[in-house]
């Protein structure tokens, strides 16, 4: 069915109020790129790229991806799914308060760790490895992310997000705190491929990276502000450190609950970059946060007893990997990887090499699809009654 005249008429003036009504930084989505022409849509096009995120493959196991602890038997621990979704509400209503556009800022903000692998930052320091081993560059899940939608999606066609959502998912990386947030207004989608293939080869790390629209440095910044305090409260359930144990300096002036830290973190954050073409965080909270995210990093992401299964776990990996590759173009079914590489485009089959497609398929398993990959290939099977039927 196609939309009336009339109809059509009307969405789209209302479409091109709200965007001239937006603020003077912010990234209109009339002005979007994408890679390849389509037809038109009446959906504007950033708000078309939610649309195509959510209903993706790798959007949709989000659901048994790890954020950052596994093998916990507790619903109520911060999945990926669950983080995706605190970014989101975070960075739309710091976009909302900036008078931003929140349909760029929710894509990215949904597609952003897409890329992250089973057992989160512990998997993608494996998979690094194992590239690195084999001369194939690097792997880093916000580059993942990017190559998911950009070159794997589709069997290989990619999605064809908007450079705008792309750049700004590839930009995301959580890991850095800056004083000041700025975006690279001047970077053409064409300079973006160019990023994202030295990230690829490991010439450029992703953290030197700029976003190309301020609604990208909302984003990154949310990310940070949706785990620093959510970390704390699942490390608390699990008794791995107690709410007594975070500095009174640092607290004073964050709070100690999750709610208080991001509710401070948003209202300093817009009250200093409000009207501006920058973001940035007053010099007090600033030095708080960092010293929180220092933190963090000793008591819970280091943890040793967080770490306990970590040489398990590297060494399940390995397992897996080595017999993706054994597999890949072979007649062997345990890991499903030949399934899933003969679903692929000509144009991504010609493209990468080996390794690359193992790390492809691997970085795409979810942590429980890694542990049953494993125990497919390690652990003996029963012939049943007698050797008639083929196990």
């Amino acid at each position: 069915m196609e939309w009336n005249a009339a109809t059509r008429e009307h969405i789209d003036a209302r479409l091109k109020d709200k965007e001239n009504a937006l603020a003077a930084y912010a990234y209109k989505s009339s002005d979007a790129f994408r890679f390849h022409t389509e037809s038109e849509d009446i959906r504007p096009n950033f708000f078309h790229d939610s649309d195509r995120i959510i209903h993706s493959y790798c959007y949709s196991r989000y659901i048994d991806k790890t954020q950052v602890f596994y093998l916990v038997e507790n619903d109520h621990i911060t999945h990926r799914v669950l983080h995706v979704q605190l970014v989101s509400k975070i960075a739309r209503t710091i976009g909302r308060f900036l008078n931003l556009n929140e349909d760029l800022i929710e894509a990215i903000s949904l597609g952003h760790d897409v890329g992250h692998t089973p057992f989160g930052h512990d998997g993608e320091r494996i998979l690094s490895e194992f590239l690195q081993k084999q001369n194939e560059g690097i792997f880093e899940h916000n580059v993942q992310s990017f190559r998911l939608f950009h070159d794997i999606e589709a069997y290989g066609k990619g999605l064809n997000l908007t450079a705008q959502v792309l750049d700004g998912i590839i930009c995301h990386n959580g890991e850095i705190l800056q004083n000041q947030y700025g975006c690279d207004r001047n970077k053409t989608p064409e300079k973006l491929l160019e990023e994202y293939k030295s990230s690829l080869n490991g010439t450029l790390k992703s953290k030197a990276m700029v976003p190309m629209t301020l609604e990208g440095c909302v984003m990154r910044i949310s990310d940070v502000i949706a785990y620093i305090g959510r970390d704390i409260e699942d490390a608390i359930i699990l008794k791995l450190v107690r709410r007594e144990d975070i500095p009174r300096n640092i607290t004073e002036v964050l709070g100690d609950k999750n709610g208080t830290i991001v509710d401070t973190l948003i209202k300093d954050l817009v009250n200093n970059s409000i009207d501006k073409e920058t973001l940035s965080f007053s010099p007090t909270v600033f030095d708080a946060l960092n010293q929180l995210k220092e933190w963090n990093y000793k008591n819970i992401y280091l943890n040793p007893k967080k770490s306990s299964q970590d040489a398990k776990i590297k060494a399940m990996f390995q397992v897996v990997l080595e017999e993706c590759m054994d597999e890949l173009g072979s007649s062997k079914k345990v890991t499903g990887i030949n399934h899933w590489f003969d679903s692929m485009s000509d144009a991504y089959k010609n493209s990468n090499s080996k390794p690359r497609v193992v790390a492809d398929y691997v970085s795409g398993m979810t942590d429980d699809f890694l542990m049953n990959a494993y125990k497919e290939i390690v652990i003996p099977k029963s012939f049943g009654i007698n050797f008639a039927v083929e196990k």
